[in-house]
């Protein structure tokens, strides 16, 4: 049994063909620049990578093309036993704790929501509609969001006057749901335990942190958008509100030039020039004076939220990395672990530098708390979840 996760973007349509038992990815793709001139399809299967360029008008015809990849270049489709298409949502809102089966109702409140996530939900409706055309099996809707309605109203709620926030369903929802679930998951397996207060920190492009407390998220970086919280890529993170009017009266700058600003042009790239962290890490070595200023404020940030976080759930026993930063970035878990000494947490600097795909203890026997690094795997967890639920 098998289920075709699809994650469907703007310009693009990111696929895997999930064992949501095994675990086993059996084939993955990426179709991408759909509707421009030149459009791209990559298709990965039994270490093979097919490559095709051509105009793709619109994601209809990019998923008839990975039909046709999948058939042509392996595995056969109608020899997958495919029970289900499970899609990555990101805004979920108030309406869904948990993966939805997809119907004429569930598409429809997916589309209400768009104005929440306006770069995503509108991309993820054009993969559901297609795929519900294509195939004859289930969709399933897996949220990013799911994972934080728990979250207690003192951490979801913002002070803003209640009306207007309830007009406009103001709240913090959070992102990286699927990411934090899964690896929170993976640690108490680890540990045996259910009852662990851990703290999540999936660190990206795109960075966010949670606070798990018996396996149930009690707080999150991430709020209405994915743009508060931690120092991302190309986004702020947390800055003043007051910073858009300022930028709006004294910049003459427009909304969606603010926008464009924090969301596309901040963060490590708009202090270091670069949002790729190996980069950076070299431009510090060489003595950059920007780069350096901008993994010190990186990992301030992850400090502030550490030990917020540690407060909130009353105590910490597990600090998790994850993420393409968060899972291989020896040098950043080790300036946050270094600050975070003086509370008895040490970091095995062996265990730290050597690479691995497993999941692992990189802590010293004797600290406080644990430090692990557990490599996230959203698909599978979208994959299980819709198999869950059919």
């Amino acid at each position: 049994m098998t289920v075709l996760v699809i994650n469907s973007g703007s310009s693009s349509i990111k696929y895997q063909l999930v064992d949501p038992d095994s675990g086993e990815s059996l084939a993955s793709g990426l179709v991408e620049r759909i509707g421009e001139v030149t459009s791209h399809l990559e298709h990965e299967h039994d270490g093979e990578t097919t490559e095709l360029n051509q105009p793709i008008a619109d994601h209809g015809e990019g998923l008839r093309l990975v039909i046709e990849m999948f058939n042509s270049k392996g595995p056969k489709l109608e020899d997958a036993g495919i029970k289900a298409i499970g899609h990555r949502v990101v805004q979920g809102g108030k309406y869904f704790d948990k993966a939805a089966l997809i119907d004429d109702r569930v598409q429809a409140l997916i589309e209400e929501l768009a104005p929440l996530a306006p770069l995503h939900n509108p991309a993820h409706l054009k993969g559901i509609e297609v795929a519900r055309e294509l195939f004859d099996v289930p969709n399933v809707a897996v949220f990013d969001t799911a994972f934080f309605q728990t979250l207690p109203n003192e951490s979801a709620t913002y002070a803003l006057d209640r009306e207007v926030a309830e007009k406009y369903q103001i709240r913090r929802y959070g992102a990286h749901g699927t990411s934090h679930m899964f690896v929170s998951q993976k640690v108490s397996e680890m540990e045996g335990r259910d009852d662990l207060k851990q703290i999540v920190l999936h660190l990206g492009n795109g960075a966010s942190v949670s606070a798990v407390k018996n396996g149930e998220a009690v707080d999150t970086s991430m709020g209405l958008t994915p743009l508060e919280g931690l120092m991302m890529g190309t986004r702020t993170g947390d800055i003043d509100p007051a910073a858009v009017f300022h930028l709006a009266r004294v910049g003459g700058m427009s909304i969606d030039e603010i926008d464009t600003l924090f969301n596309k042009k901040s963060g490590m790239k708009g202090l270091a020039g670069d949002n790729d962290m190996r980069s950076v890490n070299q431009l510090a070595a060489e003595g950059d004076e920007n780069a350096i200023e901008a993994l010190e404020v990186y990992v301030h940030r992850l400090l502030h939220y550490i030990g917020a976080y540690a407060a909130v759930m009353g105590g910490l026993d597990v600090i998790t990395f994850t993420a393409g930063i968060g899972e291989n970035d020896d040098i950043t878990r080790a300036a946050v672990i270094k600050r975070l000494e003086p509370f008895g947490i040490k970091l095995d600097e062996e265990k730290n530098s050597t690479r691995s795909k497993e999941p692992r203890i990189i802590s010293t026997e004797d600290s406080t708390v644990k430090v692990m690094i557990v490599p996230t795997n959203e698909e599978l967890s979208i994959a299980q979840q819709a198999m869950e639920l059919i």
